[in-house]
């Protein structure tokens, strides 16, 4: 039986006794609308409402900004702070999400199985309230492709909503831990997983499917937040009617209007096993009342084998919540010849661009550019590099299309060498934070560079379906970095370059200025929002490729908090039965992250940390 290991008392003896009724210090509001968000930047306005002492959604809020109004914990004093907490949840793998906490509860799930925990706040021994065991079908392991990890889950109605890796999304009374329902979106039998935390918005549950590199068909649902009925299902490629495309749909650009473009972009029948897969983050526009999120790469990675532009993989996609209707896409990548899934996350904000204000979306890219795109209309704004890019040259914002480097275009049978980035991306899954203070988005990113020869792929359904050999390894110069972006100038304010490894946690910012992130050999790091100065660093046990949150403790003070254990496609090189010899294994990232084995191992560890 699965058991919950509790390592530290959750505060000092001090604040023990304010969890024990000791202080009358009640918990602030526990939400923010923009006008109560101290010192905005100019030209900055919020679409969404914040978590101000609990934190609901995946990101915090539902426009991805993953700011949180709460400002205890500031420049003057984050120096000071320290474990209130360890736990660990007893799986040692990839733990790439983000605890919830609503009210004086936190939740936690684990990587495969899956396991999800309640933990209680107001007890200083913080055991758990309740454990929910889905029962997930182990055949999924060895289906997944890099490492059996979940990236969360959401809140609202009452109910824990989340994903196994087994293909289910399942919502839990968050009271009581009973099965309210559990519903079946994917089939492992063909190679289909979940890995995403899911959005709820409104009445719906949004959450779509991973499995690009088993030849899967990428899509999202939309399931009844109060049943788990599935209400609709938009697929990424195929016939219009069932991406979902209808008379509502008008994208910006020429080249993405003509109809059933995700069969006629393809060879005969090879839309059917062509990936497209959403794996990632889902954003929701209140104000325009639609859904944004990014779809994977093309299947297989040989391009020799998915000639034309391979509608609609590598996109990003405008929906209504309700019935999954398309509205816009934009088609980052025609004919992707480089594994450059975009299914990083969108933050939506207003801000003022060449003279007026406008509604955008702002997509730090697998590809090593900065997207920044009216989300009202999916036009291309702006399109500039943060990291080493050779791969294009540049975005021709007129048609939106890159212009390829001809030089480093994959085919089968032929090696072509250090294109950058690599596979991995200038940043993976990890999610951006964006200050509304500082007008600036942190990306963590990785300069990984790679050589790739496309090879013959044979589809067997639930099998492997790669068509590529790869060899990846460090760009020129630093491996990581984290990078402070102001996207309506265009450039990059302020960095902290890691020349060891990539940068593989996700970011916080907080109206405190300051920017929490992990580093992959275990260091949690809190720097000055607007210099990059580095103002307090604690080592934990194992490399962190999760995301940093803080939340409001029953006594009314601040806490941050942040999983520790290794894992990923990167961060799986940590594990023992992952060799370090063969830099073409675990799809090629061995190459890139050969050492990692000296500076982490598995864990699985959550820290809290106060003043």
């Amino acid at each position: 039986m699965f058991r919950w290991l509790i390592l530290v008392s959750l505060c000092t003896p001090a604040v023990a006794l304010v969890l024990m009724g000791c202080s009358t210090t009640e918990p602030a509001s526990r939400y923010v609308h923009e006008g109560e968000v101290a010192g905005l930047a100019s030209g900055v306005h919020l679409i969404s409402d914040l978590p101000h002492g609990d934190w609901h959604l995946p990101a915090g809020d539902a426009a991805n900004t993953r700011f949180s109004p709460l400002s205890q914990i500031d420049t003057t004093n984050v120096a000071a702070l320290k474990v209130t907490n360890t736990m660990s949840t007893g799986v040692n793998r990839g733990h790439e999400g983000q605890p919830l906490v609503v009210g004086d509860t936190m939740y936690v799930i684990t990587p495969f199985p899956n396991y999800l925990h309640a933990i209680d706040l107001t007890d200083p021994a913080a055991p758990r309230r309740w454990t929910y065991d889905p029962q997930a079908d182990p055949r999924a392991v060895g289906i997944a492709c890099c490492d059996i990890v979940n990236r969360g889950a959401s809140y609202a109605d009452g109910k824990i909503v989340f994903a196994t890796l087994d293909a289910h999304t399942i919502a839990v009374d968050a009271e009581t831990g009973q099965e309210v329902w559990r519903t079946r979106v994917g089939d492992i039998a063909i190679g289909e997983t979940i890995t995403m935390a899911p959005l709820i918005v409104k009445d719906r549950v949004i959450v779509g499917n991973s499995g690009g590199e088993l030849g899967v068909r990428g899509f999202v649902v939309g399931l009844d937040l109060d049943s788990g009925e599935e209400m609709w299902r938009a697929y990424h490629t195929g016939p219009d009617a069932e991406v979902l495309i209808g008379p509502a749909f008008a994208p910006f650009y020429d080249t993405h209007r003509e109809a059933n473009l995700g069969v006629s972009t393809w060879p005969t029948d090879k839309w059917k096993t062509g990936g497209g897969t959403a794996w990632g983050w889902v954003s929701y526009d209140p104000q325009l009342d639609l859904i944004y999120y990014g779809t994977g790469n093309p299947s297989p990675w040989n391009p020799d084998q998915h000639a034309g532009d391979n509608k609609w993989t590598v996109t990003i996609f405008a929906r209504d919540p309700d019935d999954g209707q398309a509205r816009w896409a934009y088609q980052i990548l025609p004919h992707d010849q480089w594994d450059y899934d975009e299914i990083m996350e969108n933050v939506l904000v207003d801000m003022e661009w060449r003279g007026r204000r406008r509604k955008l979306l702002i997509h730090p890219g697998r590809t090593g550019f900065v997207f920044v795109l009216d989300r009202e209309t999916g036009e291309l704004l702006s399109a500039q590099p943060y990291q080493p890019v050779n791969w294009a040259s540049g975005y021709d914002l007129a048609s939106g299309l890159p212009r390829k480097n001809p030089d480093k275009l994959t085919r089968q049978g032929a090696v072509v060498r250090n294109i950058c980035p690599s596979s991995t991306g200038a940043k993976e899954f990890n999610p951006s934070a964006l200050s509304p203070r500082t007008g600036l988005i942190y990306i963590p990113a990785h300069n990984t560079c790679m050589d790739y020869e496309g090879v013959e792929a044979n589809y067997i359904a639930g099998t492997p379906y790669l068509g590529a050999s790869v060899r990846m390894y460090q760009g020129t110069g630093h491996h990581g970095e984290l990078v402070a972006w102001d996207p309506v100038g265009e450039r990059k304010v302020w960095s902290i370059k890691d020349n060891r490894f990539p940068l593989y946690s996700g970011v916080l910012v907080t109206a405190g200025d300051v920017v929490f992130f992990g580093t992959l050999d275990g260091w949690f790091k809190a720097v000055d929002a607007r210099s990059g100065q580095q103002l307090w660093q604690f080592k934990t046990g194992s490399g962190i490729v999760g995301n940093p949150m803080t939340f409001l403790g029953p006594d009314g003070r601040q806490y941050v908090a942040i999983y520790s254990g290794i894992g990923g496609w990167m961060g799986a090189v940590a594990y023992p039965s992952i060799s370090s010899d063969d830099p073409y294994a675990a799809l090629g990232v061995v190459g890139a992250m050969k050492d990692i084995k000296r500076y982490a191992s598995p864990s699985s560890m959550l820290y809290i940390f106060g003043l």
